[in-house]
């Protein structure tokens, strides 16, 4: 199940498990980013990266707790 997941995510498209939330891909576009320790400016290239929003189901659950 977690092959399926993944290869439907790098194929670019949505992952919905009902009752639990979304994953979904996002662009990230070339940026310059800071070493929080040096200050010293970092160039960061252009990547994707995976997101997830869960359910309402999800978050009443874990609200409960």
């Amino acid at each position: 199940m977690l092959l399926e997941i993944g290869d439907t995510l790098v194929r670019g498209e949505c992952v919905k498990l009902s009752g639990f939330g979304v994953f979904t891909v996002r662009d990230k576009a070339k940026r310059v980013g800071r070493n929080p320790k040096t200050g010293v400016e970092v160039p960061i290239e252009l990547g994707r990266v995976v997101t997830f929003s869960a359910s309402d189901v999800l978050k009443k659950h874990v609200n409960r707790a």
